[in-house]
């Protein structure tokens, strides 16, 4: 997917960082920005619907497993349903939310290799018959907990590329995965196929080809040993395309070569199984978070000083780490300060930091500072672009009184296509976002 629409710099018509790969926030979502005057975070259900169907354009024939802990919204989890796509689930109240959201349980698939023994008997219940595991142990608690069911089994991959990697806490060596599959079928289960996940935000086209090549040589030891693979789950990792990094650059990642790779790949693999192969996908942000956005407010821009005497400016907003901004140690998002289009005024490095009383509550100090307007004011919006995913689900209870940001779904006319939802039928709420 590619966009020859970029975000322009600082100016009079959007104040705020750029991003080349990103397209500004869509009519609808600056529509719902500009009339909101308390704090929420607002999502394009429409920018949703065109991030899948271009994500279908690209990768043809894959199924799509919506990574529905990046946005536990219904009304995303709903248009996405209606759409087409189904639901990887990280626990059984996922798949209770999904199902409530409409999202036909024969499309999910529980993809957590982490899970209990209770876990497993909840969601086989729920009629979950799709499990991801990693290890023996799992396998012989689904044989235990959910007879019967299907298992794939996710390789480890080393996360380089990621803003955001995985360490070694999920997937097994690619040596290891015959093992695996082979004890799942001796256990009464069906040996499905094979995982991955190259980690979260992946930058480069390279981490995709090298974990489609480490498949390859899992997909040949299952046929010598004859287990006949029937899926290949090529996990999430699939970027947004809106985010800065911490010193307020833009993340430009390869997302035509990436998927060029991945088409490569899956021709290959096919070839290597000798057998038809079913394809799946794991996206997450890469559907929601460029078509978020919170409508935050200025709670004061400061100039304070150093220990050096050093003069610096701090921009404190009423959102952070802990009530929309999680991800701020890794990445910045862009901000739009609309009281300040069409003004001239002088503009001043700022430390951007959220609310609370957490010094983790702030960008970099030291290479994050972003610039913003001189004039502003307590109380002043701003916008936060990019922000859909994680924004909800990571967000605290209440730290230092702080409620949750409540959510608002917008949308706009929605051209032709093939699974295209009643309009009338789409959910525009304002609520809390506890789910």
């Amino acid at each position: 997917m590619s966009t020859d629409t970029r975000v322009r710099r600082p100016g009079p018509d959007l104040p705020g960082a750029a991003a080349p790969g990103a397209a500004p926030p869509s009519a609808a979502l600056t529509a719902a920005l500009a009339a909101a005057d308390t704090d929420r975070i607002v999502f394009d259900l429409t920018g949703i619907e065109r991030s899948y169907d271009a994500l279908c354009r690209e990768l043809p024939g894959v199924r799509v497993r919506f990574a529905m802990k990046a946005c536990p919204v219904d009304e995303v989890l709903a248009v996405l349903a209606r759409r087409g796509a189904g639901i990887d689930a990280a626990g059984p109240n996922e798949v209770r939310q999904a199902l409530r959201a409409g999202v036909p349980v024969g499309r999910m698939h529980y993809g957590n290799t982490v899970k209990s023994d209770a876990d497993i008997a909840a969601a086989y219940r729920l009629g979950v018959r799709q499990f991801a595991t990693d290890s023996l142990e799992d396998v012989a608690a689904v044989a235990a907990h959910a007879p019967g069911s299907r298992v794939f089994c996710r390789v480890l991959t080393s996360g380089e590329g990621a803003v955001w990697g995985f360490g070694t806490k999920f997937g097994c060596p690619p040596g290891e995965a015959a093992a695996v599959l082979e004890a799942a079928g001796a256990a009464g289960l069906v040996p499905s196929g094979v995982s991955v996940h190259v980690g979260s935000q992946q930058m480069t086209a390279e981490a995709w080809r090298g974990a489609l090549e480490e498949l390859g040589g899992v997909l040949r030891t299952l046929v010598g040993r004859g287990i006949r693979p029937e899926l290949v789950n090529l996990g999430g990792g699939l970027p947004a395309l809106g985010y800065l990094d911490r010193r307020g650059r833009p993340l430009e990642p390869p997302l035509d070569k990436i998927f060029a790779v991945l088409r490569e790949g899956m021709t290959e693999l096919r070839r290597t199984a000798g057998v038809p192969l079913e394809f799946v996908v794991e996206p997450g942000r890469h559907l929601v978070a460029d078509h978020g956005a919170i409508r935050a407010r200025v709670s004061r821009l400061a100039r304070r000083r150093k220990p050096d005497g050093e003069e610096q400016y701090w921009l404190y907003l009423s959102c952070g780490k802990f009530n929309g901004l999680y991800e701020m140690d890794a990445v910045q998002y862009r901000l739009v300060f609309p009281g300040h289009r069409g003004t001239s005024g002088p503009h001043v490095p700022a430390v951007v930091a959220g609310p609370t009383c957490d010094s983790d509550d702030a960008y970099s100090a030291e290479h994050g500072l972003v610039p913003v307007p001189r004039a502003l004011a307590s109380g002043e919006p701003v916008w936060v672009l990019s922000c859909g995913a994680y924004a909800t689900s990571y967000t605290t209870r209440g730290f230092n009184g702080i409620a949750p940001l409540p959510h608002h779904c917008t949308s706009s006319s929605v051209r032709p296509a093939g699974q295209r939802p009643d309009p009338a039928s789409i959910p525009v709420a304002e609520e809390g976002s506890d789910g």
